[in-house]
């Protein structure tokens, strides 16, 4: 069994410990072969539990020191300061996370949705969030920022992981619509696709968010459902017919 762990990092990241987790290195067996870090998946409790310690270990932390919510989509996010238990916050419905502690690594769950981590390294802030196009839309990508601002960053640098790339993304005229109810100018992150459905560009439309945030950003051009070997992919799965998927993990902390 291959127990070595692939980590993608960033240069604009390089003064924090981080890693977009590929699929490779896990536990996890079948549908979830490998790095399945998704407690809500129907893989075994057991092997999710073992991928997770793997990777809290990576990120230099106890196996309860790795954060991570019970994402839903939204724009929440849980800030985490000295005395909050982390333990529990896994059962917190949100989708952002943000400290100032150096003894936790903050972690997003995703299969095509984007991985976003933050960090003002200068300040002693961190952040992550889990941004479809959902809580994207609905301003998870702010909140996340705006809660780090409070607990004193001021020069935040962001990196977007692996997620589902426009030339896999065809989605509905009436998503399409969504968007542009929302804000006219949202039409340049769409193309026509081979099937006369729009093609949504989700990285795009999270890095202009970040950036419109003040933050300086970047994508790793990495696409989840281009890449099967590597990732975790739901609208692949939802294309193959398969009954679940695995839940690839983006993490980060701070220097000890």
């Amino acid at each position: 069994m291959q127990t070595t762990l692939e980590i993608l990092t960033h240069p604009l990241l390089q003064d924090t410990r981080h890693g977009f987790f590929t699929r490779k290195g896990g536990a996890s067996s079948g549908l979830f072969a490998g790095l399945n870090c998704g407690r809500r998946s129907t893989d075994q409790s057991e092997m999710v539990a073992i991928n997770r310690a793997r990777v809290a270990v990576a990120m230099g932390v106890a196996p309860e020191g790795l954060a991570t919510v019970k994402q839903i989509h939204s724009a929440d996010v849980v800030t985490l300061t000295d005395g909050d238990d982390v333990v529990a916050t896994r059962d917190i419905a949100a989708d952002g996370l943000v400290t100032n502690r150096r003894d936790l690594a903050l972690a997003v769950l995703t299969a095509d949705c984007q991985p976003i981590l933050l960090a003002d390294s200068r300040a002693g802030v961190i952040g992550a969030c889990h941004a479809g196009w959902r809580g994207a839309l609905g301003g998870v990508i702010e909140a996340t920022v705006q809660a780090m601002q409070t607990l004193g960053a001021t020069q935040i640098r962001a990196v977007i992981g692996p997620s589902i790339s426009q030339r896999a993304y065809e989605v509905g005229h009436d998503f399409m619509e969504d968007f542009l109810a929302e804000d006219p100018d949202h039409h340049r992150y769409f193309a026509g696709g081979p099937n006369g459905k729009p093609m949504f560009d989700l990285p795009s439309f999270g890095l202009s968010r970040l950036r419109d945030a003040g933050v300086v950003a970047e994508w790793s051009q990495h696409c989840t459902y281009s890449d099967p070997d590597r990732f975790f992919s739901y609208r692949r799965a939802t294309h193959e017919g398969q009954v679940d998927y695995g839940r690839l993990i983006s993490a980060i902390s701070l220097p000890s």
